[in-house]
């Protein structure tokens, strides 16, 4: 196996077992509910946005996967901070190199998410690594059904 192959995997496995970000954000004010009926994967997303438009702070609970898991953790760092129409093109970004639609790389700032290239030749791990960030999304919308990968 090749060291950067190991390095993101064990990315993976830091951000599984001590995800960042974990926990209810008791000061959002907007939320969203994901599920993967596939695998069982549940998410909940809180996402503080301010008036201008910055996601101030992000939250989440899960009872997922570890690629689950370890994505929503490595996007709460990523998007924390960033403007929503950013947020927005970040997570287009991410989708299209997932799901194989695209292999530009990330730029410099961006280059954890690159730890999760390889789940576009598993196409049921797709979905664990894309749920965090559909439910992220649907949040931004302030849509009350529950995202969902099917």
């Amino acid at each position: 196996m090749s060291s950067m192959r190991e390095l993101y995997q064990e990315m993976i496995i830091d951000h599984s077992r001590s995800p960042r970000n974990h926990g209810k954000l008791q000061s959002a004010n907007l939320e969203a509910r994901g599920n993967n009926p596939l695998c069982g994967d549940e998410i909940d997303m809180q996402v503080l946005r301010s008036e201008d438009g910055v996601l101030s702070e992000i939250g989440f609970e899960a009872t997922a996967c570890a690629i689950c898991t370890a994505s929503a953790s490595i996007l709460t760092e990523t998007l924390k901070g960033k403007a929503e129409n950013e947020a927005r093109g970040i997570f287009e970004s991410f989708h299209s190199t997932v799901t194989g639609e695209s292999s530009a790389a990330y730029p410099p700032e961006l280059m954890k998410l690159e730890v999760f290239t390889g789940v576009k030749d598993y196409p049921s791990r797709v979905k664990c690594a894309t749920l965090p960030w559909h439910t992220l999304m649907q949040a931004l919308e302030e849509k009350s059904e529950e995202a969902s990968t099917e």
